[in-house]
């Protein structure tokens, strides 16, 4: 079974520009321009539809999707109140 973090992570590997030094769980996506807001967007979408959660706007906020870490705490603690 796949991890939430290898999930997410395989994601933007796949679907965004990530540099050959790679991509840290800790890193901003916004500051290091891996994602932009159209980006957000389509991670959104990608987590919805991956994980069956429903993202509401009041919850596209930096600290919940801005690096893998916070996107890895965001979906767990979304999935465990559903």
């Amino acid at each position: 079974m796949t991890s939430t973090r290898d999930t997410v992570h395989a994601f933007l590997v796949k679907n965004f520009y990530v540099g050959a030094d790679g991509l840290s769980d800790g890193e901003s996506l916004l500051d290091r321009g891996i994602v932009d807001s159209t980006g957000i967007l389509e991670v959104v979408s990608f987590l919805e539809e991956t994980f069956n959660i429903r993202i509401d706007d009041s919850e596209l906020v930096p600290v919940n999707l801005d690096s893998v870490n916070g996107i890895v705490v965001f979906v767990e603690n979304k999935k465990s109140h559903s």
